[in-house]
């Protein structure tokens, strides 16, 4: 359970949050100023949160999902009820409707619970769902309420409706509690609820480290040494999963007693999160592969070792000694890290914790494979996660985010106030300093891509911006990292321009990196209002009747070539 200090990291963590959105959109000093702590801290939880669950980003993809009536009245001064809907995050890959009620006490209540009543308040939404009904439903919320009724009701294709309950409080709603599940039923939905517990678990802060004891039979355990020269050595080992929940625990009393016969000692132990720090995905709060995993471990536990990819681990040093006459092994692995299979790690302690005899009926039958290296060096372990991640379909991005031109880039970045987010949760590597905005790697990766004269490109072939056209943009002869910061200053000014001195205009991210193209590629003008105006001029003059809409325009290379040949004409007219 968590703890007061739990609550105070989270409070920090929440305003670091809200200071990275007040500063990347622009917010007014006099708005931020007449804003009270507990509201700053608040408004940066949604940030926090909606980040951890849905996987995306960037501060500006992450507002557009926030419906609450005082935070858009405050920022934006758009005025519309929410109706107990804080935000709304429409996963079209998923085929999930998330809905987001959220809670932010000021105060730390060891024994306070989750309340029903945030539930019963969001079901005025879902009631509009439900009966059709939009016409009390105002501006954004009420746009998204006619967009998800045209899925749930117009759509052949099946769609799934969650509602997360999320606040600070110390104890969570049980999903088993009857009124929870009536309402799941009543309106066909899976409603999750996410406590301080929960939430604490995303500490991205770095932890002591974690080492522990094992005992193994001596044919439980392969070496492996990569060369007859080389005195470091790294392992393979079947591993009992009591034995795996034991070793990564929160007790370092209970990580060093490898020869434990009450297991009950083992069925009440919480996940040490700090073994996860460098995860490659970072803390998530939800994940599509936990249910396989949670099926495989009550229904065919003996299996588990088979179908299941396993673990990597990295650790300072692996000490291995025989014990028993030779008949058995015993390991010391110093300073461990687990850098594949987070999620699989997450899920049986999960699974453990929810029910005492889960660990004699089910866990304590199963055994799982954990490849342990010895790494101490950054490239080495950052290699060792790129290639041991295959499974659970990590994605291209993810992997890159361990090259060291990244990390380069990640301080450089920093140096010059903007904080590059490699992975989910990054927030700066320096708690005690202000920055200027926040950018994720992928984003940085489309504003390279389009200055190097892909703009139609850069929106819909993000994939291959980090595999194919990798090395083009960030290779060590084609990325001047120098220019960096520059590149990006110079998105968030256009956006902030398009907002502010052109609000005839619809902005976009395509018009953006069209305009970044038109600056630094053609090196048409530096003055970004100037290029507003030739570039939406093109645009016009190129679908003047144009039924197709602009979105689609802008991913033609056509309309790109257009722009390239016509530019100029246009810059001799101002």
């Amino acid at each position: 359970m968590a703890n007061i200090n739990d609550f105070k990291l989270i409070a920090a963590k929440s305003r670091r949050y809200f200071d990275l959105c007040s500063t990347t959109l622009g917010i007014e000093e006099t708005i931020v100023d007449s804003l009270f702590d507990i509201q700053k801290e608040r408004f940066g939880f949604y940030y926090y949160i909606l980040e951890a669950i849905t996987d995306l980003t960037e501060i500006l993809d992450l507002t557009n999902l926030i419906t609450d009536s005082e935070f858009n009245s405050i920022f934006f001064q758009k005025k519309a009820e929410d109706y107990g809907i804080d935000a709304v995050y429409i996963d079209e890959d998923e085929k999930e409707i998330n809905l987001f009620n959220f809670k932010y006490r000021e105060k730390f209540n060891k024994d306070k619970k989750q309340s029903i009543n945030e539930v019963i308040i969001s079901t005025k939404f879902i009631n509009s769902l439900v009966n059709e009904d939009t016409n009390h439903l105002d501006g954004k919320l009420g746009e998204i309420a006619k967009n998800i009724i045209d899925k749930l009701i117009n759509s052949k294709e099946v769609w799934k409706l969650v509602l997360y309950i999320v606040n600070n409080e110390n104890i969570e709603l049980s999903r088993e509690e009857p009124n929870l599940k009536q309402l799941e039923d009543l309106y066909g939905l899976e409603i999750v609820p996410i406590g301080l517990s929960q939430v604490s678990e995303l500490m991205s802060i770095r932890p002591e480290s974690v080492s522990a004891k094992l005992i193994l039979d001596k044919d439980a355990i392969m070496s492996y040494t990569e060369s007859s020269i080389s005195s470091s050595k790294s392992y393979i080992i079947r591993l009992s999963i009591s034995d795996l929940i034991r070793i990564t625990s929160n007790s370092e009393d209970l990580r060093n007693e490898y020869n434990i016969e009450d297991s009950k000692s083992i069925s009440n132990v919480e996940l040490d999160m700090a073994v996860l720090f460098d995860n490659i995905r970072g803390l998530i709060l939800k994940s599509k592969f936990n249910i396989n995993i949670s099926k495989t471990l009550k229904e065919e536990p003996s299996k588990f070792f088979m179908y299941n990819n396993g673990l990597t681990l990295i650790a300072s040093d692996i000490e291995v000694s025989e014990v028993n006459i030779g008949k058995k092994v015993k390991l010391y692995i110093k300073d461990f890290q687990v850098l594949n299979g987070g999620q699989t790690l997450r899920t049986i302690h999960d699974f453990n914790k929810q029910g005492d005899e889960n660990l004699s009926n089910y866990l304590s039958k199963g055994e799982i494979l954990v490849r342990i290296f010895k790494a101490t060096e950054d490239v080495l372990k950052n290699k060792i996660a790129q290639f041991t991640n295959s499974q659970n379909a990590i994605s291209i991005i993810d992997l890159k985010s361990l090259n060291p031109e990244q990390f380069q880039l990640e301080q450089y970045l920093d140096d010059h106030g903007i904080v590059y987010s490699r992975k989910n949760g990054d927030t700066g590597l320096s708690d005690a300093k202000k920055y200027d905005c926040k950018i994720s790697m992928e984003k940085f990766g489309q504003i390279l891509f389009s200055i190097k004269g892909f703009p139609e490109k850069a929106s819909n072939q993000k994939k291959l911006i980090f595999d194919k056209y990798y090395d083009s943009l960030f290779g060590e002869n084609n990325l001047i990292i120098e220019k960096a910061s520059q590149y990006i200053k110079t998105y968030f000014q256009i956006k902030r321009i398009y907002d502010k001195d052109f609000e005839q205009y619809e902005g976009s991210d395509q018009k953006y990196f069209y305009i970044l193209y038109l600056i630094y590629d053609l090196l048409l003008n530096d003055n970004i209002h100037e290029v507003i105006i030739i570039f939406e001029s093109l645009l016009k003059e190129y679908t003047p009747n144009n039924p197709i809409g602009e979105a689609r325009i802008l991913i033609q290379v056509k309309f790109r070539e257009y722009v390239e040949e016509n530019a100029n004409r246009f810059k001799v007219l101002l």
